[in-house]
């Protein structure tokens, strides 16, 4: 699908809002926040049913791994982490440990601890469909079913947030990473932006990847390539977030699950006159 039509499609969806689900499969991620008067970037991470919304807390220490790193830089020391500001009702708001320059390209992440989760019942094939669960999934979950089982999942959570520049972004120590090449700072509507999905520094194949914007509860699904990779361009202005999630059988526990949560936050200008 071409932008224009995807466009259209994304608008006529706004008058549709009310009646879209809620998901079930939880997503965590960056929100840019005015930068303090020294310098230093500030971000608000939380977690929400659908982006841009956050609805639920998050604990500080529930960060086990961040920073920020300039985006075209090769292999550097370790980043300072991001510096704790406050707590919000929906969110932890963090900084930078160093200033950063206004027009400075920049990759900001955070890696948070394992959760484990049983999943209601009923909220089982909402959070299926959110992920766009392939028939294998599918079909192993419903064996487990018949058994009687239970579903007990073990989930990991990565984010990441791009600030100006262009070119290929550098993959950052997260669990599950989303690199970003695009052509120019900054990024312009209708724009084709590519995408790399990684699993432990490997690419993940045939795996469900929707992009969203802040202007419309429906986002634009992809299935990446043999390299991990999707091609996009977005239609619109705004706040665009890439979410995929990696679900499969626990390789500790037979008849529970592991997944990787990843989110990717960055911007799109409007285009040029």
């Amino acid at each position: 699908m071409t932008h224009a039509p995807l466009r259209r499609a994304l608008v006529a969806a706004l008058a549709v809002a009310a009646g879209i689900l809620p998901a079930a499969a939880h997503d965590t991620w960056f929100a840019r926040q005015p930068s303090t008067p020294a310098g230093h970037a500030v971000f608000a991470i939380g977690t929400g049913n659908r982006f841009p919304t956050l609805e639920f807390p998050l604990a500080f220490t529930a960060i086990v791994d961040s920073g920020c790193a300039a985006a075209g830089a090769a292999a550097t020391p370790r980043a300072a982490p991001l510096a704790q500001v406050e707590d919000r009702a929906t969110s932890v708001v963090v900084r930078s440990a160093a200033p950063l320059p206004a027009q400075a390209a920049f990759s900001c992440w955070a890696q948070l601890t394992p959760f484990d989760v049983e999943v209601p019942a009923d909220k089982i094939e909402l959070y299926l469909r959110e992920i766009q669960a392939s028939p294998a999934l599918r079909a192993t979950w419903a064996a487990m079913k018949a058994r009687g089982l239970p579903w007990r999942e073990r989930y990991t959570k990565s984010a990441r947030i791009e600030l100006g520049g262009s070119g290929l972004r550098r993959e950052l120590p997260l669990q599950m990473d989303v690199r970003l090449d695009h052509p120019r700072s900054p990024i312009r509507v209708g724009d084709e932006l590519g995408f790399q999905v990684l699993l432990k520094g490997a690419p993940l194949a045939g795996l469900p990847v929707e992009l969203v914007t802040s202007l419309s509860p429906v986002g634009v699904w992809r299935r990446t390539d043999a390299q991990g990779r999707i091609r996009i361009a977005p239609p619109l202005a705004g706040r665009w977030l890439v979410r995929a999630v990696d679900l499969r059988v626990s390789s500790k526990t037979p008849d529970e699950w592991e997944s990787d949560f990843v989110t990717l936050a960055f911007d799109v200008a409007a285009r040029a006159p």
